[in-house]
């Protein structure tokens, strides 16, 4: 039996579907503009010509106009009826541009052209399995730094390290502090130079950030932080640690399950992890209303998931849910765990984690 269409429904999908195409170029006019700090010239400024906005940005106006003219009609900027002055409503303003830190939504699009430049080469796993290693994602590093700098450099000492009782007095008295998956180290830095009588360690797979790392705090003049290069799968730890973090990296592993064991045999026993990870559900339906589903499902399939199958992993993917991180956790050994969600950070929640 023939299936019969609804020509209303149809026509509705397919305009829906032009302005998700529309709305994806935007993504990518988006990361230009906070990239090249547009933004951030265009917050509170007066309405200007394309050439007076190049002028105070150091940038060629002809790249700006156009850039411009894109943001006008993505109802992003506004332009007069003569197409000559262009000006940013405050409203929009509030979110994209780096005067206002912490609310800044801008920073999110330059995702898009970074898991984009993988395209190919994913589609060549669709087709033949495998995966696409860290090494050829570019800017990513840069990304997630720039997006922990707002959801944990910013709250650090006043949201996050408070959900844990006492831990300001036991790092201000001195205690040893593990940082898995620690990226260029920004965290870990400023925990090094505010409690110079505890001893941090932190470890990534990764030969860049770590190197961005041991910079900024010889630079910092920090002799209490250090940066060590290490597959976390299998890398073995003779330490005991007060204090076990790790900031979005879990469900990047290879090997979640085998990470937090690790996590568990090298904590104290009455030792605090301190994890912050995706939230969201397991079950995808569950995620239809999601404030940023569509993102994290592509990172998901263009980095997290082949990120771990490049490293014959178990490619649990960016929404391996807080049910799947729970019963983890428990199986590795932890018998406490207790999950926060906090007001700044919209994405992701912070469990507190011990074993007993």
């Amino acid at each position: 039996m023939a299936c019969e269409i609804d020509p209303v429904k149809a026509e509705g999908f397919a305009g829906s579907l032009i302005e998700m195409i529309n709305q994806g170029a935007m993504s990518i006019m988006i990361s230009i503009g906070h990239q090249t700090g547009l933004f951030d010239v265009l917050a509170g400024l007066e309405p200007a010509t394309s050439q007076d906005i190049a002028n105070l940005s150091g940038l060629h106006e002809r790249y700006v106009r156009e850039w411009l003219n894109a943001m006008v009609v993505g109802k992003i900027i506004f332009v007069d009826d003569t197409s000559t002055y262009y000006h940013l409503p405050m409203e929009h303003a509030l979110v994209l541009s780096r005067k206002f830190p912490g609310d800044n939504i801008a920073l999110f699009a330059q995702y898009i052209p970074v898991i984009a430049g993988v395209e190919q080469q994913v589609i060549h796993c669709f087709k033949n399995g495998g995966g696409v290693p860290y090494s050829e994602y570019g800017r990513f590093h840069e990304v997630m730094a720039e997006e922990s700098g707002q959801t944990i450099i910013g709250a650090l000492f006043d949201h996050i390290l408070p959900l844990i009782p006492g831990i300001n007095q036991k790092l201000e008295k001195g205690i040893s502090v593990l940082d898995i998956g620690c990226g260029s180290g920004r965290a870990l830095n400023q925990l090094g130079e505010k409690f110079p009588n505890s001893v941090f360690l932190g470890i990534d797979l990764c030969k860049e950030p770590i190197e961005k790392a041991r910079k900024s705090a010889e630079e910092m003049g920090l002799r209490n932080v250090f940066f060590h290069q290490a597959d976390l799968t299998s890398f073995r730890l003779d330490a005991e640690f007060d204090l076990v973090t790790a900031f979005d990296a879990i469900h990047d592993q290879a090997r979640p399950d085998l990470v937090l064991k690790a996590i568990y045999n090298c904590l104290k026993d009455n030792g605090v992890f301190l994890m912050q990870d995706i939230d969201a559900s397991e079950k995808v339906y569950n995620n239809l209303d999601h404030p940023f589903g569509r993102l994290l499902y592509s990172i998901s399939t263009l980095h997290c998931t082949t990120v771990s199958l490049a490293q014959g992993g178990m490619g649990l993917g960016t929404m391996w849910g807080t049910e799947q991180a729970k019963r983890m956790l428990k199986q590795a050994g932890f018998n406490k765990v207790t999950e926060n969600r906090l007001p700044h950070d919209l994405m992701n929640c912070y469990f507190v984690v011990s074993k007993n």
